[in-house]
This record gives structure tokens, sequence and C-alpha cells, in this order.
């Protein structure tokens, strides 16, 4: 899955750190995100859509 977490993480200044501590996740977690090695399950890509106030869909889209 192709996501805009870093584009948008980095936008914010927040290091992985920073966005791992507000999700309640570890730093390697949002990582994983990040290079697409991990997809979050619905309840977090929710927290993540919340945390940047945009729409699920706008964040996360399936690869092609």
């Amino acid at each position: 899955m192709n996501n805009r977490v870093r584009e948008l993480r980095g936008e914010r200044g927040w290091s992985q750190a920073d966005l791992a501590v507000q999700l309640d996740v570890s730093r390697q977690t949002v990582n994983a995100i990040e290079t697409g090695k991990y997809d979050p399950s619905l309840p977090l890509a929710f927290k993540i859509a919340k945390l940047f106030e945009l729409a699920i869909e706008s964040i996360f889209e399936p690869a092609e």
C-alpha cells in the first residue's frame, strides 16, 4: 500500500519518534509504515487519518 505518512509528518516537522508517541506505536512501526514494509491495521489507519485531519483514502492508496 502506498501512503503519504512520511510527507505529512515532514510537513509538520515531526520525527518518526514524535509521530510514534502520538500514535502509541514504536518508531520502528512508523518507519515500516512509511517504507511500505507494513500496512497499518484499520484502527491505526483511522488514528493516523484523525491525527493528520485527513480522510484515510487521501493518505493511503492501494499499490498498483
